[in-house]
């Protein structure tokens, strides 16, 4: 499963989320649900907007996590 990770980049470059939310100019719903991970889609439009205040590129945005459901898969 792909994660967000943009706390860790903001963290990186001392910056804070509400900076982030002002470079970004989203809705504060959208953006918060977006950064805790609490979205099943992203607009090609929104990621720019994240990749062009952060300097980075997708690649730096997500992280790959195994979910609980891989987990116990492989388990058995």
């Amino acid at each position: 499963m792909l994660k967000i990770d943009v706390e860790r980049l903001l963290k990186e470059k001392g910056k804070t989320k509400y900076w982030l939310w002002k470079q970004t100019n989203l809705t504060y719903t959208n953006f918060d649900n977006l950064i805790k991970n609490r979205t099943i889609s992203i607009r090609y439009e929104n990621l720019e907007k994240l990749c062009d205040a952060l300097e980075c590129t997708p690649n730096d945005l997500f992280v790959k996590v195994k979910n609980e459901t891989q987990k116990s898969k492989k388990n058995k």
